[in-house]
């Protein structure tokens, strides 16, 4: 296809396509070839002892290559931002820009790969295939249900970290946020009833995420309704979920279920209503996650509830991937983990909650993604418990 003069200048008018032209991301070398002398020890002849040495001990890729400090951020473009399935091309300024806050934030290499298929066999393969040449996998954006299989059996076949951020990098803030709300409020988890509209990949993960944290009751609604053992037609992660969930035995809508809960999570792109919103209980708890519009706007929400928090940078709270991610994968390569564990997650979610500290308040239950004290704290609560669970390798 070919760019008409007047469309492509029309571009460079946006501030986004100017900044976007010839990518967000180069390679630079770590080491000077300015002779012939640097030249034979960094290619050959030099390179070949190393390559010699790694043939015999294959563990000393992780001392003289960048491979342990280099993660594949992977799609295939099925479930891009808010924008669907785009393909694995129109994908690529969001993996280019996933790589940039790698590095920007926690000194991470990353390399955006964008995958011409969307067959779960196919995308694991070649994930598999790939993977020497990285110390983890960052999935990202890879349509539900298919996410979940994809990341059970990649991490299942792989001995380095594996990790989708749409699923457990949004859990993770959530989770984080959620416990200074309720601290906020003179709660724990374990006395709030909360209801997660959106059973996707970040709504699954975030019910699990808050299950496994102890939260009271949990009801997770899809487009038909409250998730429950009774109802047909549920996939195997819908189903599972329908068993571990919902003990108060809810049936019916999202806003039906919101009546006396402490805590609404929107994570669906559907709307909930004002009244809806009021009638929860008293210091509720509503975190209108959905981009670019909430599910509650956020000044309807503020009306009824104590802490409202959004997926968006233009409002308090927001609830952002990157305070996570970065961090995480950070901890789980400095010990060389060979999986990033449900522990490893919540000690992030818990490190990430005590950067608030002191400062807690309605429009402060979680720092800015700018705050340099958050990706140092989130990695070294990775990197512990990855020791204290066994998974590090140094």
């Amino acid at each position: 296809m070919t760019v008409s003069p007047a469309y492509s200048a029309s571009l460079e008018l946006d501030p986004a396509f100017a900044l976007h032209r010839g990518g967000k991301l180069e390679v630079r070398s770590t080491v000077p070839v300015r002779d012939a002398d640097d030249l034979s020890l960094a290619y050959t002849p030099g390179v070949a002892r190393v390559c010699t040495a790694i043939a015999e001990s294959p563990e000393l890729v992780n001392e003289y290559t960048w491979v342990p400090n280099v993660v594949a951020v992977v799609t295939d473009g099925t479930a891009v931002l808010g924008l669907g399935d785009i393909g694995p091309a129109a994908a690529m300024p969001v993996m280019e820009g996933k790589a940039l806050l790698f590095k920007e934030f926690a000194g991470v290499d990353a390399v955006p790969i964008c995958l011409d298929c969307t067959d779960v066999d196919a995308l694991v393969e070649t994930v598999v295939r790939l993977a020497p040449s990285f110390g983890g996998v960052n999935l990202e954006d890879i349509s539900a249900p298919r996410c979940f299989e994809v990341e059970d059996r990649l991490r299942e076949a792989l001995d380095i970290p594996v990790f989708h951020d749409d699923q457990h990098g949004t859990a993770i803030v959530v989770l984080a946020a959620l416990q200074n709300a309720a601290r906020l409020t003179g709660r724990s988890l374990g006395d709030l009833r909360a209801v997660v509209a959106g059973a996707g990949a970040s709504g699954v993960a975030v019910s699990r995420i808050l299950l496994g944290a102890g939260i009271g009751d949990i009801a997770v609604a899809d487009s038909k309704g409250i998730l429950h053992s009774g109802r047909d037609g549920l996939n195997a992660p819908k189903e599972a979920l329908a068993r571990d969930t919902n003990r108060a035995g809810l049936t019916g809508s999202t806003e039906h279920a919101l009546a006396g809960a402490d805590v609404f999570i929107g994570l669906s792109g559907s709307t909930v209503s004002e009244a809806a919103i009021a009638s929860m209980a008293r210091d509720s708890i509503v975190f209108a996650l959905s981009n670019p519009t909430p599910e509650v706007e956020p000044a309807v929400a503020a009306r009824h509830a104590r802490v409202v928090a959004t997926g968006r940078s233009d409002f308090p709270n927001q609830i952002n991937n990157v305070l996570a991610f970065p961090g995480v994968f950070r901890g789980a390569l400095d010990v060389r983990a060979t999986t990033i564990t449900e522990n490893m997650k919540v000690a992030a979610a818990s490190a990430l909650a005590a950067v608030v500290g002191d400062d807690l308040r309605e429009g402060y239950v979680i720092p800015s993604p700018f705050d340099a004290r958050v990706a140092p704290a989130v990695t070294a609560a990775v990197a512990r418990q990855a020791c204290e669970d066994g998974v590090a390798r140094r």
